[in-house]
């Protein structure tokens, strides 16, 4: 399965930049995001040095399908926008 990473998980004041909201493909309401709760995500970085970023996912964002994913480290803003693979580790 495959994914776009949406945004930084965020408040008013506040940006938690190793937590991202990811909309994955064929996923449409809140419970079949909660089917995906403890299912790994990879993101690699572009460029020469290429990183992975390994995440996990916590919970279901909203109605609509979006979820909740926590890296292990912080998250460059490049990857806004860029797709993620969901992985079953």
């Amino acid at each position: 399965m495959e994914g776009v990473i949406a945004n930084f998980r965020r408040g008013r004041k506040t940006v938690y930049t190793n937590q991202m909201i990811v909309e994955v493909d064929g996923v449409g309401d809140r419970e079949k995001a909660r089917g995906l709760v403890g299912k790994k995500i990879l993101w690699i970085s572009e460029g020469k040095n290429k990183k992975e970023f390994i995440g996990e996912i916590r919970g279901a964002h909203g109605n609509k399908g979006a979820v909740r994913v926590k890296f292990e480290k912080g998250m460059p803003g490049q990857a806004v926008g860029q797709k993620v693979e969901v992985v079953n580790k």
